[in-house]
Formats: C-alpha cells, structure tokens, sequence
C-alpha cells in the first residue's frame, strides 16, 4: 500500500479542494460519451468521491480496504454498477478514477516546488493510491456485468422455453436450441410449474427444433420425463426426425416406455385421446371449408 506518512497529498486535498474538483471534472465532462451520463450527474459523482476521499484520507490509513475507506468503496461501486448498466467500456469505467491523476499531480507539483526527489516520491504515493482505487472500480464493474449476463441468459432460458397449453389438459413444451444441463433444469421447472397450475394430464415435449441429440440431451429428456410423471402427467415427446431416430438408435439409447411421434400434430392427436377427446370432421355447413371440431369419445 502507498506511505502516505509524510505525504503532501492529504493537506495538498484539503487545501486544493475546489481547484483539483474542477481540473477533473472538467476532464471528465470532455471525455464523457455524448448522452451516455449528464454532466450533472458527473459532477456530482465527481465532487462526492473526491470528499469522500479527502475524508478517508485524513484518518492517516492508505489501506484502500480499510474501514476508514469503506465510504469510498461503496461510491466505485454504485458508480461502476451504472455505468455497466449504462453500456460504458471497462477503460471508460476506469478512466473515471485515473483522470484524477493529472490534477492531483498538478496541485502537488506546485506545492512541493523544485523539489524534484520529494515531487517523485509524492507523485509515486499517490499513483499507487488512484491505481488501487482503478482496480477496485475496474473489479466492481466487472462483477456487475457478470450478474447482467448471467441474468440475461436466465431470462433468455426462460423465454425460449414457453409451456403452451394446446388444450384443457393438454400442454405443449417446444424446445429450440441446444438441451443443456442449465437450460434443462429450467425446462423442467417451467413444465412442472404448469402441469399444477393447469392440472394437465399430457404433456408434449417438441424437439422438433433441437439440432441435434445425443447422449446427454436424451438423459436431459428422460429426467424430464420422469419428473413430469410424478407430478401425474403422462409425457410425449414430438419432433423426432429420421436422422434423430437413427442416431438414437446407434448411440443405444433406451427411451423406455417413453412415448414418441414424428409430428407435434400426431403427438397433439394422443394426447387427446389419452384425455377422452377425438378430432373429427364437421358435419354441419362448415364442413365445405374442412372444419374440424373435437368430439367426446
């Protein structure tokens, strides 16, 4: 951590306050994407780091990981936060904190004068200082965008994975895409999830836009199945083209007593005769235009 024993810059921060509070703002109003944040908003993010720091800085401790620091961590991070929010660059989230060097290297040149070795030593200390800072705005700014990708993918999951209810007990779950663990588990809860609102007593799994199936996703799918089962819903699963059949059938899968059809259509056919209905031709005036209307058995 930086000795700022016999440092300059706390006395140089209080007393320079207004000057160095300019200087920076002003480069960072200059630097500033157009629209991306006001300038007010980055004035007053300007102003209360740089009193925060002026007070952290008089407790005496350079540990940036300090309590006495605790304040201006918590200013990076809800800074780094909307910015990664807002669409800013690691470099631009950065550079909030590094261009506080020139005018801190400013103010402290004019007031150790021609002191060359005690203007490096000053100048030293607080590099490592703003540096540390940096590092902890660059983490923070990092993390953030983790959890919005993260998030981003659990919302994207859930979107591509819609449970649809084809009719009154009938539900169909249509899956695009690649069936991983992560996306199984989502899969899974989703058709659950429905199955007790809807009391359904068939579900459809269409695979029909799954790329492909190997090993993995055929296990994927019988878990799926099973955990259906036991929530009393009969599964079936549609979308099963030739060449999915034959790589099913080379790779040695046993879908047990899985039921399984070529065609949504002919998988929506079952599942209603598993619930007591038929589809079956109008006999009535609309039978002209093929009309079709569901009987009970």
């Amino acid at each position: 951590m930086p000795d700022l024993t016999n440092s300059r810059l706390p006395r140089v921060l209080g007393d320079k306050y207004d000057q160095i509070l300019a200087s920076w703002t002003k480069e960072q109003v200059s630097g500033a994407r157009r629209g991306a944040i006001s300038e007010g908003d980055l004035r007053a993010q300007c102003n209360e780091l740089l009193s925060t720091m002026r007070q952290a800085l008089a407790s005496g401790n350079a540990d940036v990981q300090a309590p006495a620091w605790a304040p201006v961590r918590d200013i990076l991070q809800r800074v780094s936060f909307t910015r990664a929010q807002q669409g800013f660059t690691p470099s631009e989230t950065a550079t909030f904190v590094l261009s506080l060097k020139r005018p801190v290297f400013d103010a402290l040149r004019a007031a150790v004068g021609a002191d060359a070795e005690a203007l490096a030593a000053e100048i030293w200390s607080a590099t490592e200082l703003l540096d540390r800072l940096a590092l902890l705005t660059t983490e923070s700014y990092m993390r953030t965008r983790e959890e919005l990708i993260a998030r981003q993918s659990q919302d994207m999951l859930e979107l591509s994975t819609p449970v649809v209810k084809l009719w009154d007990g009938v539900l169909a779950l249509p899956m695009i895409g690649t069936l991983d663990s992560s996306r199984t588990q989502v899969v899974m809860e989703s058709l659950l999830q429905r199955i007790v609102e809807t009391g359904a007593d068939v579900a459809i799994l269409d695979i029909t836009g799954v790329p492909t199936v190997d090993t993995l996703t055929a296990q994927h799918l019988i878990k799926t199945v099973t955990a259906a089962r036991l929530m009393g819903a009969e599964c079936i699963i549609s979308g099963i083209r030739p060449q999915i059949a034959q790589t099913i059938v080379h790779l040695g899968v046993d879908l047990g007593d899985i039921v399984t059809k070529a065609t949504l259509a002919d998988a929506f056919k079952l599942a209603l005769s598993r619930t007591g209905m038929a589809l079956v031709k109008s006999k009535n005036a609309l039978a002209q235009t093929g009309s079709i209307t569901t009987g009970a058995r």
